[in-house]
């Protein structure tokens, strides 16, 4: 047998390795070569703009998929939602229900229409629906409401961020009437003071009507934000419009204390009966598997505990016109689960962050629109209704799962719908 040369084996690693790094080196470095590919810089919506944009695109894809005719003749809806427009993308839409809800704002049987590319999902939510449905419904309610700015203030010393906070604390009344110059809906709730050091994040809080008001509550304080700077008598050494505070499309666990958006319980109680027929296991099963999983979650450090309510919310977001990034935020929540006295199972879901609208943003939209008709939520007078939709739908969804589980049923759901 020959005598394996280890010193050659290791020289031509090294060598590969140094080759290696040349590439990885070679392929991170900037480049300034003329781009190929060039948009136009018009941000805007016209027939001119959509087809210099597809001149560059026609060549990677058909344009027919993106910009169908039902899009081309809703150029108009489109064009305050969007910018550097080519078309739209189809996502199909399931509905789930009859899911009954007995609210102080949302009380009828309602039609869920949800918008996902990921099967299963809507069977589970209707089977849940259907089973709260069984039990009579869950009631639902809202218990706060409220969407946040935060603007941040740094001063030369902690004496001046006193100073500054002794002043902005008289002016209340004045910077709330800056503040709703702007809107005609929002009103201007609380303004909360949050020292740090030399730093001062004032935590400006809203109620917004029926829209989400992610953009109202941004140009509200952007008013007050500048009467400060033009009238506060320590002038700040630094000053922004928002200081991250607000938790705006951030997980975060302040909003399980207060709220932004809606916050909103909701609970039902299932006969053990219809547990076993709906789900195929028993209230006891379920209520394990709640706190083992509550444990599994604390060891993971999750915000709140919950089974899944971002599918909820991101399928129903999206088919109704929300500002589907707000689930980052709107998916914190707790979900718990009991035997009462009868043997029976309680089950609630409380949503502290439901950020949900039903006029303004996507919600006029062609197809956003016919969604939220489905639910009978679109227009004014109806964005309460539509949170505690939101949460009773959450509620359906945390059954359906942990019935899954207890039964051993979530795979083979998954491997029944999703694979062909």
């Amino acid at each position: 047998m020959p005598k394996l040369n280890l010193d050659s084996k290791r020289s031509h690693s090294t060598l590969s390795n140094i080759e290696t790094c040349e590439k990885v080196q070679s392929a991170l470095e900037p480049k300034y070569h003329k781009v190929v590919r060039k948009l136009c810089l018009s941000a805007g919506l016209s027939d001119k703009l959509v087809n210099r944009r597809w001149n560059v695109l026609a060549s990677i894809t058909d344009k027919d998929l993106l910009l169908d005719p039902f899009t081309q003749s809703h150029y108009d809806d489109y064009a305050n939602n969007i910018e550097h427009f080519i078309g739209t993308v189809n996502v199909p839409v399931g509905v789930a229900g009859p899911l009954r809800i007995n609210g102080l704002f949302a009380n009828d049987d309602y039609l869920v229409p949800l918008a996902t590319t990921e099967a299963a999902l809507v069977a589970s939510y209707n089977r849940g629906a259907n089973l709260i449905t069984a039990a009579g419904g869950a009631s639902t309610l809202l218990i706060g409401e409220g969407v946040t700015r935060t603007p941040v203030f740094a001063f030369v010393s902690i004496a001046e961020a006193a100073q500054f906070v002794s002043w902005v604390v008289t002016q209340y009344d004045i910077l709330r009437k800056e503040a709703e110059s702007t809107t005609t809906h929002g009103k201007l709730k609380d303004i909360n003071v949050n020292i740090e050091g030399n730093h001062v994040y004032l935590v400006f809080e809203y109620v917004t009507g029926d829209a989400s008001g992610q953009n109202m509550v941004t140009i509200a304080t952007h008013k007050v934000f500048h009467y400060i700077l033009q009238h506060c008598p320590i002038a700040p050494v630094d000053a922004f419009l928002d200081g991250n505070l607000s938790g705006d499309k951030k997980a975060n666990a302040h909003t399980l204390r207060s709220v932004r958006g809606k916050k909103v319980s909701a609970e039902v109680t299932i006969p053990a009966e219809l547990v076993k027929k709906y789900l195929h296991t028993t209230p006891e099963n379920m209520v394990k598997f709640g706190k083992m999983s509550m444990v599994g979650g604390l060891l993971s450090g999750t915000i709140g505990i919950n089974a899944h309510y971002a599918n909820a919310l991101t399928a129903l977001y999206i088919a109704c016109g929300q500002d589907a990034a707000c689930v980052a935020e709107s998916a914190i929540g707790i979900t718990r689960m009991d035997i009462d006295q009868q043997g029976d199972l309680y089950a609630s879901v409380t949503l502290p962050n439901i950020m949900v609208g039903t006029v303004g943003g996507g919600t006029g939209l062609p197809t956003q629109k016919a969604c939220l008709d489905i639910l009978g939520l679109h227009g004014n007078g109806k964005a309460k209704a539509l949170a505690e939709v939101a949460a009773a739908l959450c509620l359906a969804g945390e059954l359906s799962i942990v019935g899954a589980f207890c039964a051993d049923h979530f795979s083979r759901a998954h491997h029944k719908l999703a694979r062909k």
